[in-house]
C-alpha cells in the first residue's frame, strides 16, 4: 500500500464542507435537497437515518416531496442508525416509533426495504450480528444522516478510550440518557444498539445536521478538527465526502 503524505492527509481533513444557516428551517430544506439529489442519482440508495430533533424537519420535508413525486422513493432503502435497548419496540419514544412516524410510513417504505435494530431482543449481541450481516450484504451505506450528541457522540458511539468499528451493544452515558427521547420514558433504556464507527465512516456520503444553542460547547470542540475518541464526531474530519449543516445559533 502506498504511504499517504502529510499534505494528502491535510487535504482529506479539508474535505468536509460546512454550511451555516440562519434558521433551522433553512438548514432542513438544504438537507432535504441534498438527499433528493442523491436519490435521483441512485434510485435504490441506502439511506442510514438518525433520529432526534435535528433531522425531524428534514424528514417531514421528504414526506412532502413524496406527495409531489412518489415514484422517486419506490426503491429507496433505509437503515436505522441506532436504537434504545431494553424497552418495547412499540414504545412511543423508541427510534423505531420516531422513524415510522416521520419517514417509513410517509414514504411508504416496505419492510423489504427497511432494516433496523429491534429494541428489546432476546439476545442483543445476536441482534448486532444480524444487523451487521445485513449491512455487509447490502451496503455500504450510500448516505448517512447524523446528528451531533451533546457529548460529541455519533449514534451511540459514546466518548471513550476506544471506539467500536461495527455494530455493538453500547453502554449509555448519562448525557445520552438525558436526551429528550429517553427522558420521556418511565422505564429507562438499559443499553444502546448502534452501528459502529467503521460502519459510519465507510458511508459514501455523510450529512451531519447540527442545530440548537445548547450545542455551542460541543460544536466548538467538533470544529477544532482535533480528532479524539473523547469526541467521536471528530472522526468525521477523516471522511472524504462529509457535509456539515449548522444553524448559526449553534456557533454564535
Amino acid at each position: 500500500m502506498e504511504s499517504v503524505s502529510i499534505r494528502e492527509i491535510f487535504i482529506i481533513y479539508k474535505n468536509m464542507k460546512i454550511d451555516i444557516f440562519n434558521t433551522y428551517e433553512e438548514l432542513s430544506r438544504k438537507a432535504k435537497d441534498i438527499i433528493i439529489k442523491e436519490i435521483e442519482k441512485k434510485k435504490d440508495l441506502l439511506l442510514c437515518t438518525a433520529t432526534g430533533g435535528s433531522p425531524t424537519e428534514t424528514y417531514d420535508l421528504l414526506g412532502q416531496e413524496y406527495l409531489v413525486q412518489p415514484e422517486l422513493f419506490d426503491h429507496l432503502r433505509i437503515l436505522k442508525l441506532d436504537e434504545w435497548g431494553g424497552i418495547p419496540m412499540n414504545h412511543p419514544a423508541t427510534c423505531e416509533s420516531y422513524l415510522q412516524s416521520h419517514l417509513i410510513q410517509p414514504l411508504l417504505i416496505s419492510g423489504s426495504r427497511y432494516n433496523g435494530f429491534y429494541s428489546n431482543p432476546a439476545d442483543p449481541l445476536q441482534e448486532c450480528i444480524n444487523i451487521q450481516d445485513k449491512l455487509d450484504m447490502e451496503g455500504p451505506i450510500d448516505l448517512c444522516i447524523l446528528g451531533l450528541g451533546m457529548n460529541g457522540h455519533l449514534a451511540f458511539n459514546e466518548p471513550a478510550d476506544f471506539l467500536h468499528p461495527n455494530c455493538h451493544i453500547a453502554e449509555l452515558s448519562d448525557t445520552s440518557l438525558e436526551h429528550p427521547m429517553a427522558s420521556e420514558m418511565q422505564t429507562k433504556p438499559t443499553y444502546g444498539l448502534t452501528l459502529g464507527m467503521a460502519d459510519i465512516l465507510l458511508s459514501r456520503m455523510i450529512l451531519i445536521l447540527i442545530n440548537g444553542q445548547q450545542k455551542k460547547s460541543i460544536v466548538s470542540k467538533f470544529l477544532s478538527k482535533k480528532i479524539t475518541t473523547l469526541v467521536p464526531a471528530s472522526f468525521l474530519w477523516l471522511h472524504p465526502n462529509a457535509i456539515c449543516l449548522i444553524e448559526k445559533d449553534a456557533i454564535e
